[in-house]
């Protein structure tokens, strides 16, 4: 079947009208207390982890439970809490067998909610998602390619309260924009837990394969309880069922193998089938390749990809393309099966002048960084307002990672921290994330500073600490004082893993907590690999299941499975799932864009 890019309105006005029958999620008070925004409907995500001689249970707290919720746990029909469980969502059942079947009910007012029971799900020490691997093939030029696991994300595709896994698959011949050569096509799959594999989509030979070509986002646009997957896509590329955009028969790679020419197209996809609900024509087209700072195709397909609630109340899709110097960002919205394009901001633009180019990274975030209940576009040395008019540009110019979150809790509002590509730019800097104004810098380390990360990995300082590449020692993310000589042993990921308010250190597949005298090893993933080269992160890190702490999944060295791993350390701090804090579910929705970064919420838990 081929599908018409612009008359896709039909097939997505049947998907909407069968979503108008799934309940609405439940609306969570945005951190101003501005204008509500869904957030996923979601379920207990009960978890049972074997953990030496028994199981360690794990499971959610929600925003909308009352304040005061309690839980009964019962392993295989029998009550094992002595009183209802109304502090922290975990529990440590010693000596039970290892296939004991475990449920947990609400109890509010003193009453237990008897038909309010959900199942867990079970771990050994962690839990296989068996994977289906594609199968090689052979370029033009002869060379044969294979398939790796590479980033993952969730998002609740059925509606049952459970996050689904979309993966992305890699060609062997996976390029760098700036290498020439042909490669295999890109796949998206989605999977259960279960390893149940719901459909696959093929991006087709005019989608050319590498980290900065495809940034996918699953999220429900629509409202109606069920994810969509939303992606830029071309002539062939190939639905869930079988539909084909375009002209299957196109072919518009040339001898170097670059996709310089041909229609662009940004497709809908629906979560349940991966059926095709809408297409539009790609905002910006490539137009003139030398426009975007070379000749051959490089700068032209550096693309990035997030979810922002621009109104406030419902989420846009965000597709981005440049940050080397030109840099065009839309906001398009998937509603009523039909895709809208709200804005676009383009730094080429009169109203903007030269002052907006160069300023991207390899990734973008998305927050509410004036309050006011609407989501900005954080674009590495710029953001973007809600209504699409440049917020702020602060003067320095790209890097290669990123942190937006409340990092200095003294102070109001989030702050951003970036290192710099640029010599003639400070080596790193914290900026408050409203004004791009820089609260504290390091002079210029005379090179590239490719890494660095802010997040509070040690309770020796308050508030966040900061590191990165070329700067000594770990700073105060405050005032960028040193607090400690040595630097944390990755620049990396960061996690919520043990019981404390700190993260710990997430680098290949290795979780490490900091200390002053050395990292001490918490968790070395057995028979995974990394993603992504050097950058060696995970197809995903996120609170996908059990208590607010978070999974890390890894793929299996053979590619046969991905492998979440679970934290069986108890802790006592009591709250929400972090997915229901809109700023790190938007997180989690980007977290496969460009270069990895770890998810941030829009609070300090300590």
């Amino acid at each position: 079947m081929r599908v018409n890019p612009r008359a896709c309105s039909a097939v997505a006005a049947i998907g909407a009208l069968l979503g108008a029958l799934v309940v609405t999620p439940p609306a969570q008070a945005d951190r101003a207390g501005a204008p509500l925004a869904t957030v996923d409907a979601l379920d207990r995500g009960l978890v049972s982890i074997r953990a030496g001689d028994g199981n360690f249970l794990s499971w959610r707290r929600l925003v909308s439970d009352p304040a005061d919720i309690a839980f009964n746990l019962y392993r295989d029909g029998t009550k094992v809490n002595a009183a209802p469980i109304s502090g922290a969502t975990n529990y440590r059942d010693r000596a039970a067998a290892a296939d004991a079947v475990y449920t947990v009910r609400t109890v509010s007012g003193g009453v237990e909610r008897a038909g309010d029971q959900e199942r867990a799900i079970p771990f050994a020490e962690s839990r296989d998602v068996p994977l289906q691997l594609p199968p090689g093939g052979t370029t033009p030029s002869g060379e044969s390619y294979s398939y790796t696991a590479n980033d993952a994300s969730v998002g609740d595709l059925n509606g049952d309260g459970q996050y689904e896994i979309v993966l992305k698959w890699d060609p062997s011949n996976a390029k760098d924009n700036s290498q020439s050569g042909y490669t295999g096509n890109t796949y998206l799959d989605a999977y259960q837990l279960n390893g149940t594999r719901l459909w696959r989509i093929d991006l087709g030979r005019n989608i050319r394969s590498g980290a900065h070509y495809t940034q996918f986002q699953v999220f429900d646009y629509d409202g109606d309880g069920r994810a969509e997957v939303a992606v830029k896509t071309a002539d062939g590329t190939r639905s869930g069922t079988g539909q084909v955009i375009g002209n299957a028969n196109a072919d518009h790679r040339n001898s170097s193998g670059y996709v310089l020419a041909g229609p662009e197209f940004l497709s809908v996809f629906r979560g349940t089938d991966g059926a095709v609900l809408a297409t539009a024509d790609f905002v910006p087209p490539r137009g003139n390749v030398g426009g975007w700072g070379d000749s051959y195709g490089n700068r032209v397909d550096r693309f990035l990809a997030g979810t922002a609630y621009v109104d406030g109340s419902r989420p846009s899709i965000i597709m981005a393309r440049g940050y080397y110097t030109r840099s065009v960002i839309s906001a398009w919205d998937f509603r009523g099966g039909s895709l809208t394009r709200r804005w676009t901001f383009d730094s080429n633009s009169s109203t903007n002048g030269s002052a907006w180019t160069g300023k991207g990274n390899h990734q973008l975030s998305v927050a509410d960084v004036d309050g006011d209940g609407r989501d900005e576009i954080m674009y590495g040395s710029m953001a973007i307002d809600d209504n699409g008019a440049g917020l702020w540009q602060n003067n320095t110019h790209h890097g290669d990672a990123y942190h937006v979150s409340d990092l200095i809790p003294s102070r109001a509002g989030l702050e951003v921290f970036k290192p710099s590509e640029s010599t003639s730019d400070p080596a790193h800097w914290m900026g408050d994330a409203r004004t791009g104004q820089i609260i504290w810098s390091a002079p210029s380390c005379g090179s590239d500073n490719g890494r660095g990360v802010a997040a509070d990995v040690w309770s020796g300082n308050a508030g966040a600490e900061a590191w990165s590449s070329c700067v000594a020692g770990l700073r105060s993310g405050t005032n960028g004082s040193q607090v400690a000589a040595r630097k944390p042993g990755s620049t990396n990921f960061v996690i919520w893993w043990d019981g404390d308010a700190q993260r710990e250190l997430l680098d290949g597949t290795n979780i490490d907590k900091y200390g002053t005298g050395g990292d001490t090893r918490l968790l070395t993933g057995s028979g995974v690999a990394s993603n992504n080269g050097t950058k060696s992160t995970p197809a995903l890190s996120a609170d996908i299941l059990g208590d607010w702490r978070e999974e890390v999944i890894w793929r299996t060295s053979d590619n046969r499975a991905l492998r979440i791993y679970s934290t069986t350390d108890s802790t006592n701090i009591n709250r929400p799932s972090l997915m229901q804090d809109r700023q790190y579910r938007l997180a989690v929705a980007w977290q496969n864009t460009g270069y990895n970064q770890p998810p941030h919420p829009s609070f300090a838990i300590g």
